[in-house]
């Protein structure tokens, strides 16, 4: 079965709303404009839903969330595992 390629709608990019920063967070990928980690965006959705994580992360927005899984995705996508 052929694989479906995901991308943003309305030619929206996770690159837009993700900063690797040296100074910031050891440079780990971060939501543009905070210290939120892509790591903990991604990992708090397997124990909340995307309301209850932005309750939680008011600055955040859902935007924000789905550059986070994008970002993740294509992240695992280009990363092997032995």
């Amino acid at each position: 079965m052929p694989q479906k390629r995901v991308k943003a709608s309305s030619g929206e990019s996770w690159r837009a709303r993700i900063v690797c920063d040296s100074n910031r967070q050891s440079g780990e990928a971060c939501i543009k404009g905070t210290r939120i980690r892509v790591s903990i965006v991604v990992a708090s959705l397997a124990d909340l839903s995307v309301d209850e994580l932005l309750a939680e992360y008011p600055q955040l927005t859902r935007a924000d969330v789905r550059a986070a899984l994008l970002f993740a995705a294509e992240a695992a996508h280009s990363t092997l595992v032995a």
